[in-house]
């Protein structure tokens, strides 16, 4: 029993409160949308293993996430290359060190 302003969320009714069922619709929306791998760059082939573990299936990789999306804001998934250049750069930015 889904209306038009409510959408999925709709199916709550009168129940939990206006808050929580608003709620609710962000984290569905944001799941549904299309998930991209972090390694591979493909569209739709991550699915959820369990909550917060993910995998691809083109490339196979499994990695942590998000428990509804698979990359989070405050948890950016870095690739082993990518976490590599990290070091680099903050090596590089700090210069040697003088040793006397």
């Amino acid at each position: 029993m889904k209306t038009k302003s409510v959408k999925s969320s709709g199916r709550f009714m009168q129940r939990y409160g206006a808050t929580l069922r608003k709620r609710t619709l962000t984290i569905e929306k944001k799941a549904e949308k299309g998930q991209r791998c972090p390694r591979c760059k493909s569209l739709n082939t991550l699915h959820r293993m369990v909550t917060g573990i993910w995998a691809c299936k083109a490339c196979g990789m499994k990695f942590a996430g998000g428990a509804y999306i698979a990359q989070t804001t405050l948890g950016k998934t870095m690739t082993p290359d990518e976490f590599k250049s990290t070091k680099v750069t903050q090596r590089r930015a700090s210069g040697p060190k003088n040793r006397a």
